[in-house]
Protein backbone atom coordinates (compact mmCIF):
# COMPACT_ATOMS: atom_id res chain seq x y z
CA UNK A 1 0.00 0.00 0.00
CA UNK A 2 1.66 3.54 -0.88
CA UNK A 3 0.46 6.30 0.90
CA UNK A 4 1.06 9.47 0.06
CA UNK A 5 0.18 12.92 2.69
CA UNK A 6 -2.99 13.27 0.26
CA UNK A 7 -3.34 10.75 -2.79
CA UNK A 8 -5.38 7.37 -2.56
CA UNK A 9 -3.61 4.12 -1.60
CA UNK A 10 -1.78 1.78 -4.18
CA UNK A 11 -2.79 -2.23 -2.98
CA UNK A 12 0.03 -3.66 -4.20
CA UNK A 13 1.62 -6.16 -2.09
CA UNK A 14 4.14 -3.60 -0.74
CA UNK A 15 5.45 -5.61 2.26
CA UNK A 16 5.11 -9.52 3.11
CA UNK A 17 5.69 -10.29 6.46
CA UNK A 18 6.77 -14.14 6.60
CA UNK A 19 7.98 -15.04 3.24
CA UNK A 20 12.12 -15.41 2.87
CA UNK A 21 13.14 -12.04 1.10
CA UNK A 22 16.63 -11.71 -0.80
CA UNK A 23 18.22 -9.07 -2.38
CA UNK A 24 18.40 -5.33 -1.08
CA UNK A 25 15.94 -5.63 1.57
CA UNK A 26 17.60 -8.74 2.87
CA UNK A 27 20.96 -6.60 3.34
CA UNK A 28 19.03 -4.50 5.70
CA UNK A 29 17.07 -6.64 7.47
CA UNK A 30 20.53 -8.03 8.44
CA UNK A 31 22.03 -4.62 9.25
CA UNK A 32 19.26 -4.13 11.31
CA UNK A 33 19.32 -6.88 13.35
CA UNK A 34 23.31 -6.18 13.61
CA UNK A 35 22.65 -2.73 14.44
CA UNK A 36 20.18 -3.83 17.21
CA UNK A 37 22.73 -6.37 18.37
CA UNK A 38 25.48 -4.09 19.04
CA UNK A 39 22.89 -1.82 21.19
CA UNK A 40 21.64 -5.02 22.55
CA UNK A 41 25.60 -6.26 23.96
CA UNK A 42 25.96 -2.71 24.95
CA UNK A 43 22.50 -2.70 27.21
CA UNK A 44 23.54 -6.23 29.00
CA UNK A 45 27.16 -4.93 29.80
CA UNK A 46 25.72 -2.25 31.11
CA UNK A 47 23.39 -3.77 33.54
CA UNK A 48 25.53 -6.76 34.31
CA UNK A 49 27.94 -4.17 36.20
CA UNK A 50 25.09 -3.58 38.98
CA UNK A 51 23.95 -6.71 41.39
CA UNK A 52 20.28 -7.05 40.63
CA UNK A 53 17.44 -6.83 43.27
CA UNK A 54 14.34 -8.17 43.21
CA UNK A 55 10.71 -8.02 44.28
CA UNK A 56 8.70 -4.13 43.67
CA UNK A 57 9.67 -2.04 41.30
CA UNK A 58 11.91 0.98 42.47
CA UNK A 59 9.20 3.50 43.69
CA UNK A 60 8.87 6.29 41.08
CA UNK A 61 9.01 9.92 42.48
CA UNK A 62 5.67 11.47 43.15
CA UNK A 63 4.60 14.07 40.60
CA UNK A 64 2.29 17.06 40.57
CA UNK A 65 -1.21 16.34 39.84
CA UNK A 66 -3.69 18.20 38.46
CA UNK A 67 -7.34 18.08 40.02
CA UNK A 68 -10.53 16.57 39.43
CA UNK A 69 -12.18 19.19 37.67
CA UNK A 70 -15.91 18.37 36.80
CA UNK A 71 -16.90 21.24 34.41
CA UNK A 72 -17.13 19.45 30.50
CA UNK A 73 -18.21 22.58 29.36
CA UNK A 74 -15.18 23.87 27.80
CA UNK A 75 -15.36 20.80 25.39
CA UNK A 76 -19.03 21.75 23.72
CA UNK A 77 -17.46 23.35 20.92
CA UNK A 78 -17.09 21.22 18.11
CA UNK A 79 -14.37 22.00 15.01
CA UNK A 80 -12.30 20.65 12.19
CA UNK A 81 -9.19 20.01 13.63
CA UNK A 82 -6.32 22.93 12.07
CA UNK A 83 -3.13 22.91 14.04
CA UNK A 84 -2.26 26.56 14.27
CA UNK A 85 0.26 27.77 12.19
CA UNK A 86 2.04 29.99 15.49
CA UNK A 87 1.83 26.09 17.22
CA UNK A 88 3.29 24.50 13.97
CA UNK A 89 6.24 27.44 14.20
CA UNK A 90 6.93 27.56 18.46
CA UNK A 91 7.25 23.26 18.49
CA UNK A 92 9.49 23.13 15.26
CA UNK A 93 11.56 26.01 16.82
CA UNK A 94 11.88 24.59 20.23
CA UNK A 95 12.74 20.78 18.39
CA UNK A 96 14.63 21.82 14.72
CA UNK A 97 15.21 17.78 13.98
CA UNK A 98 11.32 17.19 14.29
CA UNK A 99 9.01 17.79 11.18
CA UNK A 100 5.76 19.23 12.49
CA UNK A 101 4.18 20.58 9.09
CA UNK A 102 1.83 18.23 7.48
CA UNK A 103 2.89 19.54 4.00
CA UNK A 104 6.55 18.05 4.71
CA UNK A 105 5.35 14.68 5.49
CA UNK A 106 7.30 12.29 2.60
CA UNK A 107 5.67 9.54 1.00
CA UNK A 108 5.42 6.33 2.53
CA UNK A 109 4.82 3.35 1.76
CA UNK A 110 3.08 0.70 4.24
CA UNK A 111 3.13 -3.18 4.88
CA UNK A 112 0.07 -4.99 3.49
CA UNK A 113 -2.39 -5.42 5.91
CA UNK A 114 -3.54 -8.67 3.77
CA UNK A 115 -0.51 -10.68 2.55
CA UNK A 116 0.32 -13.67 4.11
CA UNK A 117 3.07 -16.37 4.07
CA UNK A 118 0.28 -18.59 2.91
CA UNK A 119 -0.89 -15.92 0.60
CA UNK A 120 -3.88 -13.25 0.57
CA UNK A 121 -6.19 -13.24 3.29
CA UNK A 122 -10.02 -12.86 2.14
CA UNK A 123 -11.92 -14.13 5.37
CA UNK A 124 -12.19 -13.85 8.87
CA UNK A 125 -11.07 -17.66 9.69
CA UNK A 126 -7.88 -17.12 7.54
CA UNK A 127 -6.89 -13.84 9.28
CA UNK A 128 -7.47 -15.63 12.92
CA UNK A 129 -5.73 -18.93 12.08
CA UNK A 130 -2.92 -17.18 10.20
CA UNK A 131 -2.58 -13.65 9.43
CA UNK A 132 -3.06 -12.66 13.34
CA UNK A 133 -0.17 -14.84 14.27
CA UNK A 134 1.96 -14.05 12.06
CA UNK A 135 1.56 -10.01 12.89
CA UNK A 136 2.10 -11.35 16.73
CA UNK A 137 5.15 -13.30 16.04
CA UNK A 138 6.37 -10.04 13.99
CA UNK A 139 5.86 -7.05 16.39
CA UNK A 140 7.16 -9.36 19.50
CA UNK A 141 10.11 -10.18 17.13
CA UNK A 142 10.67 -6.40 15.79
CA UNK A 143 9.13 -4.31 18.69
CA UNK A 144 8.29 -5.39 21.99
CA UNK A 145 9.94 -8.37 22.83
CA UNK A 146 8.60 -11.68 23.82
CA UNK A 147 7.19 -12.29 27.81
CA UNK A 148 6.86 -15.48 29.72
CA UNK A 149 3.57 -17.19 29.97
CA UNK A 150 1.27 -16.80 32.71
CA UNK A 151 2.70 -18.43 35.75
CA UNK A 152 1.62 -21.69 37.44
CA UNK A 153 1.86 -20.33 40.29
CA UNK A 154 0.05 -16.82 39.99
CA UNK A 155 -2.39 -16.42 43.02
CA UNK A 156 -4.05 -13.45 44.14
CA UNK A 157 -5.46 -12.32 47.52
CA UNK A 158 -7.59 -9.50 48.70
CA UNK A 159 -5.28 -7.29 51.45
CA UNK A 160 -8.05 -4.77 51.80
CA UNK A 161 -11.72 -3.88 52.00
CA UNK A 162 -14.09 -1.17 52.29
CA UNK A 163 -17.76 -1.83 51.09
CA UNK A 164 -18.35 2.10 52.30
CA UNK A 165 -15.82 3.68 50.03
CA UNK A 166 -16.78 6.75 48.69
CA UNK A 167 -19.76 7.42 51.04
CA UNK A 168 -20.83 4.27 50.34
CA UNK A 169 -21.29 4.22 46.57
CA UNK A 170 -18.26 1.32 46.29
CA UNK A 171 -16.59 -1.13 47.53
CA UNK A 172 -12.63 -0.58 47.43
CA UNK A 173 -11.07 -4.21 47.06
CA UNK A 174 -7.54 -3.88 46.87
CA UNK A 175 -5.56 -7.30 45.50
CA UNK A 176 -2.35 -8.31 45.77
CA UNK A 177 -1.32 -10.71 42.45
CA UNK A 178 2.02 -12.73 43.25
CA UNK A 179 3.35 -16.03 41.79
CA UNK A 180 6.57 -17.57 42.35
CA UNK A 181 9.97 -18.50 40.92
CA UNK A 182 12.13 -20.62 42.39
CA UNK A 183 10.74 -20.62 45.57
CA UNK A 184 11.12 -16.36 45.42
CA UNK A 185 7.79 -13.82 45.35
CA UNK A 186 7.16 -11.34 43.45
CA UNK A 187 3.80 -8.97 44.11
CA UNK A 188 2.20 -5.85 42.95
CA UNK A 189 -1.67 -4.41 43.31
CA UNK A 190 -4.24 -4.10 41.87
CA UNK A 191 -6.80 -2.03 43.26
CA UNK A 192 -10.37 -1.92 42.59
CA UNK A 193 -13.46 0.18 43.15
CA UNK A 194 -16.85 -1.40 42.47
CA UNK A 195 -20.42 0.23 42.17
CA UNK A 196 -22.61 -0.84 45.02
CA UNK A 197 -25.57 0.66 43.18
CA UNK A 198 -26.10 -2.04 40.05
CA UNK A 199 -27.79 -5.36 38.95
CA UNK A 200 -25.52 -8.45 38.44
CA UNK A 201 -21.77 -8.04 37.44
CA UNK A 202 -20.03 -4.95 36.72
CA UNK A 203 -17.99 -3.79 33.83
CA UNK A 204 -14.85 -2.49 34.60
CA UNK A 205 -12.22 -0.24 33.48
CA UNK A 206 -8.43 -1.27 33.96
CA UNK A 207 -6.01 1.54 34.21
CA UNK A 208 -2.15 0.97 33.69
CA UNK A 209 -0.57 3.98 35.27
CA UNK A 210 2.95 4.53 34.59
CA UNK A 211 2.69 7.68 36.52
CA UNK A 212 3.25 8.27 40.34
CA UNK A 213 0.96 6.13 42.48
CA UNK A 214 -1.11 9.25 43.97
CA UNK A 215 -2.65 9.31 40.26
CA UNK A 216 -4.44 6.18 42.07
CA UNK A 217 -5.15 6.79 45.87
CA UNK A 218 -7.07 4.31 46.97
CA UNK A 219 -8.39 6.55 49.95
CA UNK A 220 -9.50 8.72 47.86
CA UNK A 221 -7.83 11.39 49.65
CA UNK A 222 -6.46 12.55 46.65
CA UNK A 223 -8.10 12.84 43.46
CA UNK A 224 -7.25 13.32 39.51
CA UNK A 225 -8.46 13.79 36.21
CA UNK A 226 -6.24 10.88 35.37
CA UNK A 227 -8.33 8.22 37.04
CA UNK A 228 -11.02 9.64 37.56
CA UNK A 229 -12.65 6.98 39.99
CA UNK A 230 -16.05 8.34 41.23
CA UNK A 231 -16.84 9.59 38.26
CA UNK A 232 -16.36 5.74 36.84
CA UNK A 233 -18.25 4.81 39.34
CA UNK A 234 -21.33 7.05 39.14
CA UNK A 235 -21.19 5.89 35.31
CA UNK A 236 -22.31 2.33 36.80
CA UNK A 237 -18.47 0.99 35.91
CA UNK A 238 -16.08 -0.39 38.01
CA UNK A 239 -12.85 1.30 37.82
CA UNK A 240 -9.29 -0.65 38.47
CA UNK A 241 -5.66 0.69 38.64
CA UNK A 242 -2.23 -1.02 38.20
CA UNK A 243 0.95 0.93 39.08
CA UNK A 244 3.11 -0.51 36.35
CA UNK A 245 5.99 1.57 36.78
CA UNK A 246 5.80 1.82 40.81
CA UNK A 247 5.17 -2.05 41.35
CA UNK A 248 6.02 -3.75 38.27
CA UNK A 249 8.70 -2.48 36.21
CA UNK A 250 10.53 0.61 36.91
CA UNK A 251 10.75 3.22 33.66
CA UNK A 252 14.13 3.34 33.86
CA UNK A 253 17.08 2.51 31.19
CA UNK A 254 19.35 1.73 33.72
CA UNK A 255 16.71 -0.59 36.05
CA UNK A 256 18.14 -3.68 37.75
CA UNK A 257 15.10 -3.98 40.12
CA UNK A 258 11.04 -5.41 38.78
CA UNK A 259 9.84 -7.92 36.74
CA UNK A 260 11.80 -7.94 34.20
CA UNK A 261 15.59 -8.56 36.34
CA UNK A 262 13.24 -10.95 38.44
CA UNK A 263 12.61 -13.37 35.52
CA UNK A 264 16.32 -12.63 34.52
CA UNK A 265 17.81 -14.40 37.47
CA UNK A 266 15.05 -16.90 38.07
CA UNK A 267 13.85 -17.87 34.88
CA UNK A 268 14.29 -21.50 33.38
CA UNK A 269 15.47 -19.83 29.40
CA UNK A 270 16.07 -15.96 30.59
CA UNK A 271 17.21 -15.82 26.75
CA UNK A 272 14.03 -16.21 25.16
CA UNK A 273 12.43 -13.32 27.01
CA UNK A 274 13.56 -10.20 25.24
CA UNK A 275 10.96 -8.13 26.80
CA UNK A 276 10.87 -3.95 26.75
CA UNK A 277 9.20 -2.28 29.69
CA UNK A 278 5.94 -2.04 27.83
CA UNK A 279 5.54 -5.57 27.76
CA UNK A 280 6.25 -6.11 31.02
CA UNK A 281 3.51 -3.36 31.62
CA UNK A 282 0.95 -5.03 29.54
CA UNK A 283 1.88 -8.85 30.74
CA UNK A 284 0.57 -7.15 34.08
CA UNK A 285 -2.48 -6.21 32.65
CA UNK A 286 -3.07 -10.11 31.85
CA UNK A 287 -2.29 -10.67 35.22
CA UNK A 288 -5.11 -8.32 36.37
CA UNK A 289 -7.70 -9.61 33.79
CA UNK A 290 -6.57 -13.08 34.81
CA UNK A 291 -7.84 -11.85 38.56
CA UNK A 292 -11.02 -10.55 37.11
CA UNK A 293 -12.15 -14.05 35.77
CA UNK A 294 -12.50 -15.15 39.35
CA UNK A 295 -14.21 -12.20 40.92
CA UNK A 296 -18.13 -12.33 40.90
CA UNK A 297 -18.25 -8.81 41.08
CA UNK A 298 -17.05 -8.04 37.37
CA UNK A 299 -18.03 -8.90 34.12
CA UNK A 300 -14.98 -10.78 32.64
CA UNK A 301 -16.71 -9.92 29.34
CA UNK A 302 -16.84 -6.38 29.95
CA UNK A 303 -13.44 -5.58 30.67
CA UNK A 304 -11.76 -1.82 28.65
CA UNK A 305 -8.25 -1.41 29.29
CA UNK A 306 -6.49 1.96 28.83
CA UNK A 307 -3.73 4.10 29.26
CA UNK A 308 -2.51 7.26 28.34
CA UNK A 309 1.33 8.09 26.43
CA UNK A 310 3.75 5.67 27.23
CA UNK A 311 1.08 3.43 29.20
CA UNK A 312 -1.63 4.25 26.08
CA UNK A 313 1.11 1.97 23.90
CA UNK A 314 1.19 -0.74 26.98
CA UNK A 315 -2.89 -0.70 26.43
CA UNK A 316 -2.38 -1.05 22.68
CA UNK A 317 0.00 -3.90 22.99
CA UNK A 318 -2.05 -5.66 25.89
CA UNK A 319 -5.26 -5.33 23.85
CA UNK A 320 -3.93 -6.45 20.80
CA UNK A 321 -2.17 -9.61 22.48
CA UNK A 322 -4.80 -10.67 24.95
CA UNK A 323 -8.57 -11.38 23.27
CA UNK A 324 -10.15 -11.42 26.37
CA UNK A 325 -10.26 -7.57 26.45
CA UNK A 326 -12.83 -6.39 24.89
CA UNK A 327 -12.38 -2.97 24.33
CA UNK A 328 -9.10 -1.06 24.23
CA UNK A 329 -8.78 2.55 25.23
CA UNK A 330 -5.31 4.38 23.92
CA UNK A 331 -4.83 7.50 24.68
CA UNK A 332 -2.28 10.18 23.44
CA UNK A 333 0.15 7.20 22.75
CA UNK A 334 2.07 8.33 19.47
CA UNK A 335 4.77 7.15 18.23
CA UNK A 336 5.55 3.30 19.23
CA UNK A 337 1.35 3.36 19.90
CA UNK A 338 -1.11 3.60 16.76
CA UNK A 339 0.73 6.44 15.39
CA UNK A 340 2.38 5.30 11.81
CA UNK A 341 5.87 5.13 12.43
CA UNK A 342 6.98 5.22 8.83
CA UNK A 343 5.01 8.70 8.76
CA UNK A 344 7.19 11.25 9.25
CA UNK A 345 6.00 13.84 11.67
CA UNK A 346 6.24 14.30 15.37
CA UNK A 347 7.89 12.23 17.13
CA UNK A 348 9.82 9.66 15.25
CA UNK A 349 11.59 5.68 15.72
CA UNK A 350 14.72 7.24 16.04
CA UNK A 351 13.88 10.04 18.65
CA UNK A 352 11.83 7.35 20.93
CA UNK A 353 14.41 4.51 20.91
CA UNK A 354 17.35 6.35 22.02
CA UNK A 355 15.17 8.50 24.88
CA UNK A 356 13.71 5.11 26.01
CA UNK A 357 15.91 2.63 24.67
CA UNK A 358 13.98 0.16 27.73
CA UNK A 359 10.50 0.57 26.20
CA UNK A 360 11.34 -2.02 23.36
CA UNK A 361 13.26 -5.09 22.68
CA UNK A 362 16.51 -4.04 21.49
CA UNK A 363 16.07 -4.85 17.85
CA UNK A 364 13.81 -1.86 17.26
CA UNK A 365 16.45 0.45 17.79
CA UNK A 366 17.67 -0.96 14.87
CA UNK A 367 15.15 0.51 12.34
CA UNK A 368 15.95 4.12 13.17
CA UNK A 369 18.08 4.76 10.02
CA UNK A 370 16.41 2.03 7.75
CA UNK A 371 12.54 2.02 8.79
CA UNK A 372 11.62 1.21 5.48
CA UNK A 373 12.96 -2.49 6.09
CA UNK A 374 10.74 -3.03 9.65
CA UNK A 375 8.47 -5.32 8.66
CA UNK A 376 5.18 -4.14 10.35
CA UNK A 377 4.11 -0.83 10.92
CA UNK A 378 1.33 0.26 13.76
CA UNK A 379 -1.67 -0.27 11.32
CA UNK A 380 -1.16 -3.87 11.45
CA UNK A 381 -0.59 -3.44 15.70
CA UNK A 382 -4.39 -1.77 15.78
CA UNK A 383 -5.73 -3.90 13.56
CA UNK A 384 -4.70 -7.38 15.96
CA UNK A 385 -7.63 -6.16 18.43
CA UNK A 386 -10.07 -6.48 15.29
CA UNK A 387 -12.88 -7.75 16.00
CA UNK A 388 -13.24 -6.37 19.21
CA UNK A 389 -13.35 -2.74 20.28
CA UNK A 390 -10.91 -0.04 20.15
CA UNK A 391 -10.80 3.42 21.12
CA UNK A 392 -8.11 6.05 19.74
CA UNK A 393 -7.97 9.35 21.84
CA UNK A 394 -5.89 12.33 21.09
CA UNK A 395 -5.48 15.95 21.65
CA UNK A 396 -5.92 18.48 19.01
CA UNK A 397 -2.07 20.56 20.42
CA UNK A 398 -0.56 17.45 20.97
CA UNK A 399 1.85 17.71 17.36
CA UNK A 400 4.49 15.18 18.89
CA UNK A 401 2.09 12.33 19.21
CA UNK A 402 1.02 13.21 15.55
CA UNK A 403 -2.57 12.48 16.24
CA UNK A 404 -3.37 12.58 12.33
CA UNK A 405 -0.88 9.33 12.00
CA UNK A 406 -3.05 7.60 14.18
CA UNK A 407 -6.31 8.50 12.75
CA UNK A 408 -4.78 7.07 9.80
CA UNK A 409 -3.39 3.85 11.15
CA UNK A 410 -7.26 3.57 12.39
CA UNK A 411 -8.15 4.18 9.16
CA UNK A 412 -6.17 1.36 7.47
CA UNK A 413 -7.19 -1.24 10.75
CA UNK A 414 -10.63 -0.43 9.87
CA UNK A 415 -9.85 -2.98 6.46
CA UNK A 416 -10.19 -6.07 9.57
CA UNK A 417 -13.16 -5.05 10.91
CA UNK A 418 -14.89 -4.62 7.69
CA UNK A 419 -13.37 -8.26 7.16
CA UNK A 420 -15.30 -9.29 9.84
CA UNK A 421 -18.10 -7.58 9.57
CA UNK A 422 -17.89 -5.17 11.95
CA UNK A 423 -17.41 -2.14 10.25
CA UNK A 424 -17.32 -0.19 7.46
CA UNK A 425 -13.78 0.94 5.64
CA UNK A 426 -13.18 4.60 7.16
CA UNK A 427 -12.23 7.82 5.45
CA UNK A 428 -9.17 9.41 5.84
CA UNK A 429 -11.07 13.02 6.84
CA UNK A 430 -10.98 13.07 10.67
CA UNK A 431 -13.58 14.27 12.46
CA UNK A 432 -14.09 17.37 14.63
CA UNK A 433 -11.87 18.13 17.77
CA UNK A 434 -14.10 17.41 20.95
CA UNK A 435 -16.75 14.81 18.73
CA UNK A 436 -16.47 11.21 18.98
CA UNK A 437 -16.85 9.20 15.75
CA UNK A 438 -18.37 6.17 15.98
CA UNK A 439 -18.21 3.03 13.68
CA UNK A 440 -19.21 -0.13 14.98
CA UNK A 441 -16.78 -0.93 17.89
CA UNK A 442 -14.21 1.28 16.20
CA UNK A 443 -14.13 4.81 18.56
CA UNK A 444 -12.00 7.70 17.92
CA UNK A 445 -11.89 11.48 19.47
CA UNK A 446 -9.52 14.54 19.70
CA UNK A 447 -9.92 16.75 22.09
CA UNK A 448 -8.89 20.26 22.50
CA UNK A 449 -5.78 20.66 24.50
CA UNK A 450 -2.73 19.30 25.04
CA UNK A 451 -1.23 15.94 26.10
CA UNK A 452 -2.98 14.09 28.91
CA UNK A 453 -5.57 12.26 30.12
CA UNK A 454 -8.59 14.04 31.34
CA UNK A 455 -12.34 13.72 32.26
CA UNK A 456 -13.63 14.73 29.08
CA UNK A 457 -11.53 11.89 27.45
CA UNK A 458 -12.77 9.67 29.95
CA UNK A 459 -16.59 10.78 29.18
CA UNK A 460 -15.83 9.54 25.86
CA UNK A 461 -14.20 6.51 26.79
CA UNK A 462 -17.51 5.52 28.51
CA UNK A 463 -19.87 7.01 26.36
CA UNK A 464 -18.14 4.42 24.03
CA UNK A 465 -18.35 1.69 25.99
CA UNK A 466 -22.18 2.41 27.13
CA UNK A 467 -23.04 1.60 23.22
CA UNK A 468 -20.74 -1.84 23.78
CA UNK A 469 -21.95 -2.75 26.94
CA UNK A 470 -25.18 -1.34 28.40
CA UNK A 471 -27.06 -0.64 25.46
CA UNK A 472 -25.99 -3.99 23.90
CA UNK A 473 -27.46 -5.66 26.52
CA UNK A 474 -30.66 -3.63 26.34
Amino acid sequence: MRMTRKNPVDRSDCCRSMPAVTGPRALQLKQAHVAAALLAVAWWSLHAAVPPTYGAATKQKSRSIAPLNTDLSAYEKKFPWKPPQTLIESLSAKRTDTNYDEAKVPPYVLPDLFASAGGRIATPAEWEQRRRGELLDLFRREVYGVAPPKPDTLAFRIIETDAKAMDGKATLKRVAISFQLKGEPFTFHLTLFVPNDRSGRAPVFLLLNHRGPNNTDPSRKTQSEFWPAEYVIGRGYAVAAINVADEVEPDNARATTGLRAFYRQRYEKPDELTWGALCAWAWSGSRAMDYFETDPDINPSQVAVLGHSRSGKTSLWAGAQDSRFALTCVNGAGEGGPALARRNFGETLGQITRNFPHWFTPTYAGYAKMIDALPVDQHQLVALVAPRAYHGGDASNDLWADPRGSWLSLVEASKVWALYGKAAVMKDEMPLVNDLYVNGPIAYHIREGGHGLTLFDWKLYLDHADQLFKEAGK
